[in-house]
């Protein structure tokens, strides 16, 4: 799995499942969060250095919606720190609950725990106790109203 967060409201604005973690991954859940969030130039992309991340056509999407990529030293523990605790939290509610017979229901699960737990129950401290869904919501009507 490749996820994307938007890191101001910790919502998931796009990911992609597969059996390997290869470059059409990645991209696919670039392109995912860009149909989800619509305009994303100017917004910075943040991954460790794995080889799929640094691949040209990883680089080559990312370019085409103008997000710059930021990439820390090799062995710079802080590159991935945003996706540590989604992807434990994944690991700890879906992956380690029960054996999935198919790849398929294991997808599901995952989609399923993200959409309906993950945006909209789990409330986080850093948004005021708010779920990503709800501090997005007050966010974008204050901007809103704002303009």
């Amino acid at each position: 799995m490749c996820a994307i967060t938007d890191a101001f409201s910790g919502r998931i604005v796009g990911y992609a499942i597969d059996s390997r973690m290869k470059s059409r991954l990645v991209v696919r859940a670039i392109e995912n969060a860009v149909a989800m969030r619509g305009n994303v130039a100017g917004c910075i992309a943040g991954s460790d250095r794995g080889s799929q991340f640094r691949s040209r056509k990883v680089l080559r999407a990312l370019a085409r919606h103008g997000l710059p990529v930021s990439m820390g030293r090799v062995g710079a523990a802080g590159d991935n720190a945003a996706m540590e605790p989604f992807f434990a939290l994944l690991q700890k509610n879906v992956l380690d609950r029960r054996s999935w017979r198919t790849r398929s229901e294991l997808r599901i699960a995952i989609v399923t725990w993200i959409e309906r737990t993950y945006h909209r129950r789990r409330r986080k401290l850093r948004l005021g106790r708010l779920t990503p869904i709800e501090f997005a919501t007050i966010m974008t009507t204050q901007v809103a109203l704002a303009a």
